[in-house]
């Protein structure tokens, strides 16, 4: 029977690993668990939302949610320019993700 070392873990190779590097960087979470409570959104409903960001910001952030399958871009052909956004199946499989941290964080905070 062997045991498990940490020299010989490889943590890139993980699968926490992959899913940390979808979700990290400071607002990305927010975003999703927007998302997740209200479903479709505008961009600058995510604006008010996230006070603290810009909008350079939640405008890259939310283009690398897009480009890694997690939210969905809907734009209508108007003036002015209508943009929805949305989690995708891939997204919305995080749900359970959000909603254990969400509890974890409600039984934990002081």
């Amino acid at each position: 029977m062997g045991t498990n070392c940490i020299r010989d873990a490889k943590l890139v190779e993980t699968g926490f690993s992959y899913t940390m590097s979808l979700i990290q960087g400071k607002y990305k979470m927010f975003i999703l668990y927007a998302l997740m409570e209200y479903k479709i959104v505008r961009f600058n409903e995510l604006k008010k939302y996230i006070k603290s960001i810009s909008y350079k910001t939640l405008s890259q952030t939310l283009k690398e949610l897009e480009a890694d399958g997690l939210v969905n871009r809907k734009e209508y052909p108007q003036i002015p320019p209508k943009v929805e956004y949305s989690l995708t199946k891939r997204g919305e499989s995080l749900i359970p993700i959000l909603d254990s941290m969400c509890e974890w964080g409600d039984k934990n905070r002081m």
